[in-house]
C-alpha cells in the first residue's frame, strides 16, 4: 500500500511540475537529427508506366514523390529497435541528391537547362519540410555523370553538345561562389563540386562523382582538421566500387570517344587496362579508408536500387556501411514494379552517435495518390 502512496505521490508531482508538457517530456526529440537522401532524379526522361498513365514526364514523377516527402512531419516512426523508433518525425533538416538531376542530352532528351529549371521549381519550391528553426529543409547536393557529361561531351550525339547548366547551378547552390557560374563560365577540370558540413557533431562530405586520387587530395586536406573521434559520412554518386568509364581514358590522346568509351569525369587516369574491374583504383580508395577509420558512412546512387550493405573492397580487409538510393525514373526494380519506389529517412541519435536508415515506400498503391508511406527496410549502425 505504501509503495502505491508513494508512486502516486511522484506521479502528482511530475503533473505540478511538467503539467500539459508530461507528452512533450517523454517524447524528446531535440536530439534527433532526420534527413532525407534521394538520388538519380533524372529530369529530361520519361517512366514507362506510372499511377495508370503512360510514357510519363519526369517531372509529373518527381512532384508525386516531393507530395510524399511533405507528409513525413508527423509520422510516427516505426516500432523497429532503430534510431527514434515510435516517435514522431518533427524537423527535417536536409535532403540530400547523390547526382543525374539532368539526364544526359542525347536521344533527344532535353537540354540540361531546361532539366536544372524543372528540379529547381520542384526541390527548390514545392518541398514544404522544414529544419528545427522552422527554414526550409536545406538541398545538399552533388553531381551524378549524367550532369557532367552535360557538361563535358559525350562519345555519342548530344543535342546541345555540351550544357553544364545543372553543373553550374549546383556549383552555385553548394558552394556559393562571389560570382556565380553560368553555362559558359563553369570549367569541369578546375569547378569541382566538393565541399563539407559539420551538422550535429558529424561531418558530412560531398564529392564530384567519386573518391579518386585526385578527389582524395582534397579530400584529406579537408579531413586534417577534423578531430579522429568526429564520425564522417560520404556522399557521391558513383558506389565504393567506382564506374571504370567514368575515369579518364588511358589510351591514346586520352579524349572522349567512341571506340574507347570512356567519359572523363574522373581525373585520375585508369589503372586496370581494358577491363570492367576496378581492382587498383578500389585499392587506392581502401588504403585511404583505412588511414581515416572514423569514415563511417557511405551515400551514393548511380545503379538505382535501395540497397543497405558493407562494402568489403576488393581483399576482404575493410567493412564500410553503404546506402545505395532508388530512382523515381531508373529503378532497376521500381522501373517494372511502381510500387518498390522508394527514398530514404535518416534518422541520427547525436547523443549516442547511432544512425538509422529507413526505406519509405512512397507509391503501395498506384491508385491511391493519397496511400501513406509504408515503412520498409531498415539499418542501424554506430557512427563511433
Amino acid at each position: 500500500m505504501r509503495y502505491i502512496i508513494r508512486k502516486i505521490f511522484f506521479a502528482f508531482l511530475f503533473l505540478i511540475f511538467v503539467g500539459d508538457d508530461a507528452s512533450a517530456f517523454y517524447a524528446d526529440t531535440s536530439h534527433l537529427l532526420h534527413f532525407v537522401f534521394i538520388s538519380d532524379v533524372h529530369y529530361g526522361i520519361t517512366r514507362k508506366t506510372f499511377r495508370g498513365m503512360d510514357s510519363v514526364d519526369s517531372q509529373i514523377v518527381n512532384e508525386a514523390m516531393i507530395s510524399q516527402i511533405n507528409t513525413l512531419p508527423g509520422l510516427q516512426l516505426p516500432n523497429d529497435a532503430g534510431i527514434g523508433a515510435g516517435k514522431k518525425i518533427s524537423a527535417i533538416g536536409y535532403v540530400a541528391e547523390t547526382g543525374d538531376i539532368a539526364n544526359r542530352e542525347e536521344n533527344g532528351y532535353q537540354a540540361a537547362a531546361v532539366s536544372w529549371k524543372q528540379f529547381t521549381e520542384d526541390y527548390g519550391h514545392k518541398l514544404t519540410i522544414q529544419n528545427k528553426e522552422g527554414k526550409p529543409a536545406e538541398l545538399l547536393l552533388v553531381p551524378g555523370n549524367h550532369d557532367a557529361s552535360d557538361a563535358i561531351g559525350f562519345y555519342r550525339p548530344m543535342v546541345p553538345p555540351t550544357d553544364a547548366t545543372s553543373m553550374a547551378g549546383i556549383y552555385n547552390l553548394m558552394l556559393h561562389p562571389s560570382v556565380a557560374k553560368t553555362k559558359d563560365t563553369y570549367n569541369y577540370a578546375t569547378d569541382k563540386i566538393n565541399y563539407s558540413k559539420n551538422i550535429g557533431g558529424i561531418h558530412f562530405v560531398f564529392l564530384t562523382i567519386w573518391a579518386d586520387s585526385a578527389n582524395r587530395v582534397w579530400l584529406a586536406n579537408d579531413l586534417k582538421n577534423i578531430p579522429s573521434s568526429t564520425p564522417v559520412m560520404l556522399f557521391m554518386h558513383d558506389p565504393p566500387e567506382a564506374d571504370s568509364k567514368h575515369f579518364t581514358n588511358p589510351n591514346g590522346q586520352h579524349d572522349i570517344n567512341g571506340a574507347d568509351k570512356f567519359e572523363n569525369l574522373l581525373t585520375e587516369q585508369f589503372k586496370d587496362g581494358n577491363t570492367q574491374g576496378t581492382v587498383m583504383e578500389q585499392k587506392g580508395f581502401v588504403v585511404f579508408l583505412k588511414a581515416h577509420p572514423n569514415i563511417k558512412a557511405f551515400f551514393h546512387g548511380h545503379s538505382n536500387y535501395k540497397e543497405f550493405y558493407i562494402y568489403k573492397g576488393p581483399d576482404n580487409d575493410i567493412a564500410l556501411p553503404c546506402f545505395r538510393s532508388d530512382s523515381p525514373m531508373k529503378g532497376k526494380y521500381s522501373a517494372v514494379d511502381e510500387t518498390k519506389l522508394s527514398f530514404q529517412l535518416v534518422t541520427i541519435n547525436t547523443d549516442t552517435k547511432k544512425m538509422t536508415v529507413r526505406e519509405c515506400l512512397w507509391n503501395t498503391d498506384p491508385a491511391n495518390a493519397a496511400a501513406p508511406i509504408v515503412w520498409g527496410d531498415h539499418m542501424t549502425i554506430s557512427l563511433q
